[in-house]
């Protein structure tokens, strides 16, 4: 990505509707017939500078994505014929793929192999409107990997445009040399590998894929405990196939988000409204894996609980890179308004990510990561899934192109 314009001060002008999650009002406001000020990468009341004619279409704040799995090396394209054929995710990993399959590919590739990729699909995101992402590692699960994977990470963001919030997912799954000792890799992972992880530096969050099968909620709650006391933030993968109780160990760790939660219980949906736990959900991930069960999303709004949306980027069970395109499925399949599914996806994502004061929405103070799009109205960007009309985006105050 090349920077357009690499003034520090900027005047988006004739802009026909800015719309935006206003975080004082609880709602989503639209200002028509008005201008924006930036200056050194931020919003203000009143600026001077450059200025850009906006020719009366619509602003937004750039998009926060909270869930991706981008530190792979090739996509498990192989998987989607699987599917299709019958064979469920669940029997996929059984038989070997699914996560574990990825392992050798980052295992083995080098560190410039990995930047190298990461940074390309980091291109294509920022395109689609994303200005914000979360990163997992959890494709090496050992630590040499693990700390490559962060570190790719962190190199990439370093040189890209795109603000990157790193995560440590070394338990996404139990690694081929722990298959008959899953408690001894819990042991690695508490014993050695967070405490690297945590020296690194990188890592903002730590999480745990809890899910029947996978990591049960004992061994989570350790894996999580142990993050804690080493500064890392917990969040979770939760009850995406099965209630497994990890919504309710959500709550009890104090995670900044459960995502996925398209099996969860009521009484798990209790517990992160009493804790006031964000809820990350991914339709990208249901959809793709050609399941019909969505999580709740209404469900989960009526009871309090604020709703975040990410895609699930990831190697072979979401492909996924466009936010509008999640949109589009929430309207569709969870039955979510055109201006909850918006909130959910720049407020409400920057939230999961303890980011709401900086990023997510357009008003003073926060940094200036917008979306002029070539259309006017809010309602038009759920329709333009695949061939996303973007006319520029603005990121830390800077415009660039593709």
């Amino acid at each position: 990505m090349e920077c357009e314009y690499s003034h520090d001060e900027m005047i988006l002008e004739n802009i026909g509707n800015l719309t935006t999650f206003n975080p004082d009002s609880g709602e989503v406001e639209t200002t028509s017939n008005t201008s924006l000020a930036i200056e050194d990468g931020i919003i203000v009341e009143k600026g001077i500078g450059e200025k850009f004619d906006c020719s009366e279409c619509l602003v937004t704040p750039g998009f926060v994505d909270p869930h991706t799995h981008p530190v792979f090396l090739n996509l498990r394209v192989d998987e989607v014929a699987m599917r299709k054929a019958g064979v469920t995710y669940e029997e996929i990993a059984a038989k070997g793929g699914g996560i574990n399959s990825s392992i050798n590919g980052v295992r083995n590739a080098s560190e410039d192999e990995l930047i190298e990729r990461v940074s390309k699909r980091m291109d294509q995101m920022i395109k689609l409107g994303t200005t914000t992402i979360e990163c997992k590692s959890g494709y090496g699960l050992n630590i040499e990997s693990e700390l490559k994977s962060l570190k790719v990470i962190h190199q990439v963001n370093k040189r890209h445009e795109m603000d990157m919030i790193p995560t440590f997912l070394g338990a996404h799954a139990f690694p081929p040399e722990f298959a008959d000792d899953r408690d001894g890799y819990v042991d690695l992972l508490c014993n050695e590998m967070i405490p690297a992880v945590a020296e690194q530096g990188i890592a903002v969050f730590c999480d745990v894929f809890c899910e029947n099968g996978y990591f049960n909620v004992d061994q989570s709650r350790r894996i999580l405990n142990t993050s804690k006391e080493l500064g890392l933030i917990p969040r979770l993968h939760a009850d995406e196939f099965e209630d497994s109780g990890a919504a309710e160990l959500a709550a009890d760790v104090g995670a900044i988000s459960a995502d996925h939660l398209m099996a969860v219980s009521s009484v798990g949906m209790q517990k992160l409204a009493d804790k006031n736990i964000t809820a990350t959900l991914l339709p990208g991930t249901t959809f793709f894996l050609d399941k019909d069960t969505y999580a709740p999303a209404q469900t989960l709004m009526e009871m309090g609980i604020d709703i975040a949306l990410a895609t699930d980027f990831n190697p072979g069970s979401c492909h996924i890179q466009s936010m509008p395109f999640i949109i589009h499925l929430a309207i569709k399949h969870m039955d979510m308004t055109v201006e909850q599914a918006f909130a959910s996806s720049t407020y409400f994502s920057a939230k999961a990510l303890n980011l709401e004061h900086k990023v997510g929405s357009l008003t003073i103070g926060r940094k200036a990561d917008i979306i002029v799009w070539d259309v006017k109205k809010l309602e038009n960007i759920p329709f333009h899934d695949s061939d996303v009309p973007i006319k520029m985006i603005i990121k830390n105050g800077k415009a660039i192109n593709s």
